[in-house]
Parts: structure tokens; sequence; C-alpha cells
């Protein structure tokens, strides 16, 4: 390993499926190129099918001969998340890794089709969903992985509000983003405990991107003014390097449940992965164990662990 992990220290891949939630673009769609480029059969899995076709052809463009497949998924909705889960169980008798990094940052207050909050609804309770939904295709598979992409926003302004999950009483678009990663950090360790006294080889780890430049930074107050796009250059880690932790998560041999990966830079902003520690209050376990309760409740989607 070189003192910077790096993609050049993903492991061959072959004969691996992963499936990656919003790969069209930024972070997911890196990942997805990196491990097609190592022989993965990769599965972009979106909601905007003509971003996601466009996403399959840079990385076949990328990596001739790549192995990659295109699901239709929209997060924000559960009969979505079940239909695709169907497609996805139908074509896959085996999936070694499920990326789950799709995600919505400071939009304006939104309902998802199921009537949650958006954030809540799409980073946490479809990927919820979704995992416990493909569950028994990783279950049987040495050495799979769950990886959560979660956030540096869950010390800013959060906690799971079990009295007004939903934000229907008021909505502040940050503390309802810190809700949802705080959320990403909570299902991770409890998965992962739970993974480790069935004594499945399946694992659950979460990585975190510090800041990235992509995307998910439109709803950033100020970002459609002119300069910010060359200024967020200079601050934020690349979408490729902002990827690497969530390679790490998924690909490192000496990963292990439960862990956390983020940049080695200061306050992990910007910086190649390391083990990185999450605040206290996400190691909260009677928390984690009451949002995993409420999770199931919402989605309707039970976890045979």
């Amino acid at each position: 390993m070189s003192s910077k992990w790096t993609a050049a220290d993903v492991p061959d891949q072959s004969g691996r499926v992963a499936v990656v939630t919003g790969a069209n673009s930024g972070i997911g769609y890196e990942a997805a190129a990196v491990l097609a480029g190592r022989g993965a059969r990769v599965v972009v899995a979106v909601r905007n099918l003509d971003k996601g076709r466009q996403a399959v052809s840079r990385i076949r463009q990328l990596h001739p001969g790549a192995d990659v497949m295109l699901q239709e998924l929209d997060l924000s909705s559960l009969a979505s998340v079940r239909a695709a889960a169907d497609d996805l169980r139908a074509a896959h008798p085996r999936i070694d890794l499920l990326i789950n990094n799709a995600g919505v940052m400071y939009p304006p207050k939104q309902t998802t089709s199921d009537g949650f909050e958006l954030q809540f609804g799409t980073n946490h309770l479809g990927h919820f969903a979704l995992t416990g939904l493909l569950l028994d295709r990783l279950l049987p598979v040495e050495g799979s992985r769950v990886v959560s992409v979660a956030s540096i926003a869950h010390n800013i302004q959060a906690d799971i509000h079990f009295d007004d999950l939903q934000w229907e009483r008021s909505y502040n678009r940050v503390a309802a983003y810190g809700q949802s990663k705080l959320a990403n950090l909570m299902f991770t360790y409890t998965l992962a405990r739970r993974l480790a006294a069935k004594g499945a080889p399946t694992i659950a780890v979460a990585a975190h991107p510090g800041i990235s430049n992509t995307e998910l930074m439109r709803h950033i107050p100020g970002s459609q003014l002119p300069g910010f796009a060359w200024l967020a250059g200079l601050v934020t880690n690349s979408p490729a390097v902002g990827s690497l932790a969530t390679l790490r998560a998924a690909t490192d041999p000496g990963v292990r449940g439960g862990q956390y990966y983020g940049p080695s830079g200061v306050r992990e902003l910007v910086g190649h992965p390391v083990l990185v520690q999450s605040n206290r209050k996400s190691h909260d376990v009677d928390v984690q164990e009451r949002l995993w309760t409420v999770s199931e409740e919402l989605t309707g989607v039970s976890y045979d662990l």
C-alpha cells in the first residue's frame, strides 16, 4: 500500500458484482468507474435514466470492455425501491458490494411520494429499504459489504428528531440534512452489530468524502453566483479524490465491520482516506435501535437477522 491510499490500491474486483446508487455523477460515478476498471460488474442505479446512460457510456469509453449495467432507482419512492430490488434480485443471484451513495442536500422543503421529508426519506429511508430488500443476495457472499456514504454534516445541528422526523412543524434544511447523515451512521453501526451477531460474512461500513465539489452542492446558498465553482474547486476534494473513502471502505482487505473512513486532512475536509471516528451521539445504541424500529415501521421492510 502507498502512504496515501489511492485508486491504485483498489484490489482486483473480477467476478464481483457492485451496485452503486447515484452513480451517474460525483463520487458515485467515480467509484463506479474505478470498480468497473478493476473488473467488477457494476450496476449504475439512478433516478434519471438519461444521465445514467451517459454515465454508463463514459465508463465504457474509459474502460473498454467494462461490464456496466443500468438500473432505474428513485430512492424517494418506496415503490421504485421495491421494483428496483426485484429487478436486481432477478438479475443477480449474488451481490458483493452495495454502495449506498445517492443523496440530496439542503433542498427547499419537499416530501417524497410516501410523505417523508425529502432528505430523510431519500438519504436514509430509501437506502434502509433497499439494503433490507437485497440483503439475502449479500449474506451468502464471502467478503460482501454494505457501504453507506455519510457526511461530516452529522456533526452540524444533527439529532434524530423522533417527535418530528418529517419536519412538519418547522424546517431547517441544514439540520434536516444533518439528521439524515446521522441516521446513515446509526444504520451502519446497527447493521454491523447485527451482522456480527449472526456470524455473517457480510460487513457494514461507512465513509464520507469530506467536502467534495459535486452536484450535491447545488442547493448551497450562493452556489449559483459567478465564481462559486472556481472557488469551490480550490477548497474541496475533486470527485475522484472524494470517492476514495468510499472505495477504501468497499475494497480494502483490512476494513472491519462498523468502521468509518474519511479524509485525512484538517477536520476531515480534504485529503486521502483514513480510518476516522464519528461523534459520540452517533454511537448511542438506544437511539440506534429506536431509529431501526421506526425505519422498519415507516418503510415496511424488516431485516431477517
